[in-house]
Protein backbone atom coordinates (compact mmCIF):
# COMPACT_ATOMS: atom_id res chain seq x y z
CA UNK A 1 0.00 0.00 0.00
CA UNK A 2 2.98 2.20 0.84
CA UNK A 3 5.55 2.93 -0.97
CA UNK A 4 8.79 5.15 -1.05
CA UNK A 5 7.85 8.73 -2.75
CA UNK A 6 4.46 8.33 -2.21
CA UNK A 7 2.96 11.17 0.01
CA UNK A 8 1.04 10.54 3.27
CA UNK A 9 -1.39 12.45 5.52
CA UNK A 10 -0.40 12.22 9.00
CA UNK A 11 -3.65 10.99 11.62
CA UNK A 12 -1.92 11.75 14.43
CA UNK A 13 0.16 14.17 16.28
CA UNK A 14 3.34 13.48 15.81
CA UNK A 15 6.76 14.86 16.85
CA UNK A 16 9.60 15.30 13.88
CA UNK A 17 13.45 13.71 14.68
CA UNK A 18 14.79 16.92 15.78
CA UNK A 19 11.84 17.92 17.75
CA UNK A 20 9.63 19.85 15.57
CA UNK A 21 5.78 19.23 16.41
CA UNK A 22 3.54 18.08 13.29
CA UNK A 23 -0.59 17.41 13.28
CA UNK A 24 -2.72 15.50 12.02
CA UNK A 25 -3.08 16.74 7.83
CA UNK A 26 0.41 17.57 7.70
CA UNK A 27 1.31 16.02 4.26
CA UNK A 28 4.72 14.21 3.94
CA UNK A 29 6.13 12.13 1.26
CA UNK A 30 7.80 8.43 2.45
CA UNK A 31 11.80 8.49 1.94
CA UNK A 32 12.45 4.95 3.30
CA UNK A 33 10.40 2.20 4.31
CA UNK A 34 11.42 0.12 7.15
CA UNK A 35 11.76 -3.42 6.79
CA UNK A 36 8.19 -5.32 6.78
CA UNK A 37 6.71 -1.65 6.79
CA UNK A 38 6.74 -1.32 10.50
CA UNK A 39 7.67 2.31 10.54
CA UNK A 40 8.95 5.28 7.46
CA UNK A 41 10.70 8.01 7.55
CA UNK A 42 9.14 10.90 6.13
CA UNK A 43 9.99 14.54 5.29
CA UNK A 44 7.60 17.21 5.30
CA UNK A 45 8.55 20.15 3.59
CA UNK A 46 7.22 23.63 3.71
CA UNK A 47 4.92 24.70 0.30
CA UNK A 48 8.46 26.91 -0.95
CA UNK A 49 10.10 22.85 -0.89
CA UNK A 50 12.12 23.35 2.29
CA UNK A 51 12.48 20.55 4.61
CA UNK A 52 10.65 21.46 7.50
CA UNK A 53 10.98 17.92 9.72
CA UNK A 54 11.80 14.32 8.93
CA UNK A 55 9.76 11.95 11.50
CA UNK A 56 9.89 8.70 11.89
CA UNK A 57 6.32 7.67 11.57
CA UNK A 58 4.25 4.03 12.45
CA UNK A 59 1.83 2.78 9.19
CA UNK A 60 -1.12 3.60 12.36
CA UNK A 61 0.16 7.23 12.11
CA UNK A 62 -0.49 8.04 8.39
CA UNK A 63 -2.89 7.54 5.39
CA UNK A 64 -2.67 7.91 1.69
CA UNK A 65 -3.67 11.23 -0.09
CA UNK A 66 -6.72 11.39 -1.78
CA UNK A 67 -8.28 13.28 -4.46
CA UNK A 68 -10.76 14.74 -2.09
CA UNK A 69 -7.72 16.22 -0.24
CA UNK A 70 -8.13 20.13 0.16
CA UNK A 71 -4.18 21.78 0.05
CA UNK A 72 -3.68 23.93 3.53
CA UNK A 73 -1.49 25.93 4.89
CA UNK A 74 0.35 26.41 8.35
CA UNK A 75 2.93 27.84 9.76
CA UNK A 76 5.55 26.56 11.93
CA UNK A 77 8.42 27.41 14.17
CA UNK A 78 11.20 25.23 13.88
CA UNK A 79 12.57 23.82 10.57
CA UNK A 80 15.15 22.05 9.23
CA UNK A 81 17.88 22.82 6.86
CA UNK A 82 18.31 20.62 4.54
CA UNK A 83 21.40 20.22 1.94
CA UNK A 84 18.95 21.78 -0.96
CA UNK A 85 18.09 24.84 1.38
CA UNK A 86 21.76 25.10 1.37
CA UNK A 87 22.61 24.54 -1.93
CA UNK A 88 20.02 26.95 -3.05
CA UNK A 89 20.91 29.89 -0.64
CA UNK A 90 24.79 29.37 -1.29
CA UNK A 91 25.42 29.18 2.80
Amino acid sequence: MFKEHAQIVLTADVLGDEGGELKPGDVGTIIHIHPDKEAFVVEFMSLDGGTVAIATVLPSQVRPVTGADLMHARTVTVAVRSELDIFRTGS
